[in-house]
């Protein structure tokens, strides 16, 4: 991977960070998340459902939730976008099953966006039912079709906008964090992007170096931008503009869950490989690449079309969910200490201000009228409807 990188640097020049997160990562032949299996004890890091059965479950509940406050349509896409190992997915649907009465005339299908070969091959594992062979068609923008363990239709596909459209309930977890961003910062001459280049002095170094003049991605900057060094990510624009169009236009919800900021961090460009933080230039292709999530850009790529909720911190959100509630439940079912300790852990990492609790988000796309009542469906004894608020961004009320 760095003699592709260095002999395109020389070939072409310095490379923007944007262009360099996407060599690194996703390159068909040398990628990080083509060819590797990054989650887990053995992998660079550790995701919060593979910490906790518990985390998933919440999220599954959030959806009935949503689905339910919207009116029960009669039918919805669950779409996952990188869904890792499946094991998200597996949780929700979990849940789904164990409130078969409330779906039970919901026709549910669901719709897992992944570029990796290997991951949807391990989701497949995890997912499907082992009985009903799987499809597959490389040519296809559905490149690969089955059923679930709980007899729901599931697809992939390599791209959102591949997902037919629909009433639909989109879900993000650590997918927004690794999406390649462009690096600006701020000198006597104006804004400069930071470039990748290769050191003058070590012929296999890589170093940063800012552009001598004004770059084409500088468009992507705000006016009136007060921080010295930022971040933005033109990748998630799209997906945003992507989901917020189809939200408005058929309903339905998006959650997004992440490591990220409200438009106040600058540099948080980093690298983890076995569970340290790892140089971003050394030994390109060997580690995970990430940098937080601008959530105040997520908003503004909404452009109204939505409204949105949140950034709120992850041990709000799981509180408001009812994660104390379900601990206790799961405890008081569990009769091996292996297995209590195992959930006081995964809890600990969730929830701690200084693990997960305080420094991943979640922020919500839902339509306009979910908030602000709907205008239509008024009883006779009721002159003016009132929105039920969403679950996990205010406090859920346990019946």
């Amino acid at each position: 991977m760095l003699r592709h990188l260095t002999y395109k640097i020389k070939s072409t020049g310095p490379i923007t960070v944007a262009e360099y997160m996407k060599e690194v990562l996703t390159n068909p032949a040398k990628g990080y998340y083509v060819h590797r299996d990054m989650l887990g004890e053995n992998g660079d890091f550790i995701t919060s459902p593979e910490i906790s059965q518990i985390f998933g479950e919440l999220l599954g509940i959030w959806f009935i939730s949503e689905w339910m406050a919207a009116g029960k349509n009669a039918a919805f896409q669950l779409v996952e976008l990188g869904p890792g190992r499946g094991t998200l997915m597996g949780d929700i649907l979990r849940v789904f099953s164990q409130l078969g009465s409330v779906l039970k005339n919901c026709d549910i299908s669901i719709h897992l966006v992944e570029v990796s070969h290997n991951l949807s091959e391990r989701q497949a594992l995890t997912l499907t039912e082992a009985k009903i062979p799987l499809e597959r068609n490389a040519e296809s923008l559905v490149y690969m079709k089955g059923v679930t363990k709980s007899g729901l239709p599931i697809s992939w596909y390599r791209d959102l906008q591949d997902v037919p459209k629909g009433y639909s309930f989109f879900l993000a977890h650590e997918f927004f964090d690794v999406l390649p961003v462009h690096k600006f910062q701020k000198t006597p001459q104006g804004w400069r992007e930071v470039l990748v280049d290769i050191d003058p002095q070590v012929s296999d170094k890589l170093r940063f170096v800012l552009a001598p003049c004004v770059t084409p991605a500088e468009a992507l900057l705000q006016h009136d931008e007060t921080r010295d060094h930022v971040e933005v990510c033109p990748d998630a624009g799209v997906i945003i503009q992507e989901l917020s169009e189809r939200i408005a236009l058929t309903g339905g919800a998006a959650l997004i869950a992440d490591y990220g900021h409200d438009g106040t961090k600058m540099d948080t460009f980093r690298g983890f490989c076995g569970h340290e933080l790892h140089d971003v230039l050394i030994a390109p292709g060997t580690a995970d690449l990430t940098a937080d999530v601008d959530f105040s850009y997520l908003r503004r790529m909404a452009q109204g079309k939505v409204a949105s909720l949140g950034p709120i911190e992850q041990q709000t959100f799981l509180k408001n969910m009812g994660i104390d509630v379900r601990l206790k439940v799961l405890l008081g079912k569990s009769d091996e200490p292996s297995m209590r300790q195992q959930l006081l852990q995964g809890y600990e990492m969730l929830m701690n201000p200084q693990k997960m609790g305080e420094r991943f988000n979640f922020f919500a796309l839902l339509p306009h009228q979910r908030l602000h009542g709907r205008s239509h469906h008024i009883n006779a004894c009721q002159s003016k409807p009132s929105a039920s608020p969403v679950a996990g961004f205010g406090e859920l009320a346990w019946q």
